[in-house]
């Protein structure tokens, strides 16, 4: 038996920079999508997928979120006793959400790059394993992706990264893994990523995206990153590199997911999020779709103008 994953990371210290500058001041963490921060999404699928220790690695300016999750008693009183017994019941939700998923904050300190929040927060981790979601990533499944990479890692006892099939034209925006052998059922060996190959030179049609099993060796590895960091003052301390060091000698998994990935981090994918969302919501979707048939109509008017 490989040891039970009870704990979560979500590195949420970075500064939103590709949406500035909507988010100069809300973090990215905080915009909305279906209704709900997007960060709430990726607590939910923890909370959902049994997840019971959730550690928030959170840098200044990042309050909202703290604030987002903490019982609010006076709030939910104004709420009822206005007759909104509706809105009341959400804002206890979230509390409660927090509660379950035990939710604690950090302060990222050290080197700059996606490894350090990881590495911030293993010092409570012990020998056990531990899931790593980014909070800019909305992820709608049957099965929640966290529990995808939970049965995984109990198949395997290995590292373990969430993978989607890729278009081969979009290899450069993605680390594209390096499959040494299809196990079936979507699970796949892996000897390490590229990150954004040219077309021609992508090891294979997989992207991984946000979502990690992170193992005591990872945590290794970012640690001699950090040390070697701290020696030559350059670079960055990454996860994937990590990946990639405790790769070359040792067993490394993809687990392509089932579901649809939507990434929040950069305005376009962020508008498709929004949209996606809205469109299944069955208020909101007879006002996009007549919204949208209105736009071709005048969108063919304008061709009929300009082709006079």
């Amino acid at each position: 038996m490989f040891p039970t994953i009870r704990r979560a990371v979500i590195p949420a210290a970075g500064l939103g920079s590709r949406l500035l500058p909507l988010t100069k001041a809300i973090p990215k963490e905080m915009l909305p999508v279906g209704g709900k921060p997007v960060i709430e999404h990726t607590v939910r699928e923890l909370v959902d997928s049994g997840i019971t220790d959730i550690t928030v690695v959170v840098s200044g300016g990042k309050g909202l979120i703290q604030e987002h999750f903490r019982p609010n008693p006076a709030l939910v009183e104004q709420l009822r006793k206005d007759g909104k017994a509706a809105h009341a019941d959400e804002v206890e939700r979230v509390a409660e959400l927090a509660r379950q998923g035990h939710i604690t904050y950090l302060d990222q300190c050290g080197p700059y790059g996606n490894g350090t929040p990881v590495l911030n927060a293993a010092r409570a981790f012990g020998d056990e394993p531990v899931l790593v979601l980014w909070p800019d990533d909305v992820f709608v499944a049957e099965v929640p992706r966290a529990q995808q990479l939970i049965r995984a890692y109990e198949q395997t006892g290995c590292p373990v990264l969430a993978l989607m099939p890729m278009d081969p034209t979009e290899s450069g925006r993605y680390g594209v893994p390096i499959v040494r052998e299809d196990l079936g059922d979507g699970q796949l060996r892996i000897t390490g990523l590229v990150e954004k190959p040219e077309p021609a030179a992508a090891p294979s049609s997989y992207a991984a995206i946000g979502g990690y099993v992170v193992t005591p060796g990872i945590i290794d590895e970012l640690r001699e990153q950090t040390r070697r960091w701290y020696e030559h003052r350059k670079g960055e301390v990454y996860l994937t590199d990590a990946i990639n060091a405790y790769a070359s000698t040792r067993a490394v998994y993809g687990q392509v997911i089932k579901g649809r990935w939507y990434d929040t981090g950069n305005p376009a994918d962020y508008l498709v999020a929004q949209m996606a969302f809205a469109l299944a919501h069955p208020e909101y979707r007879p006002v996009l779709c007549g919204l949208v048939a209105g736009l071709d109509v005048q969108d063919a008017a304008i061709r009929t103008e300009i082709s006079v």
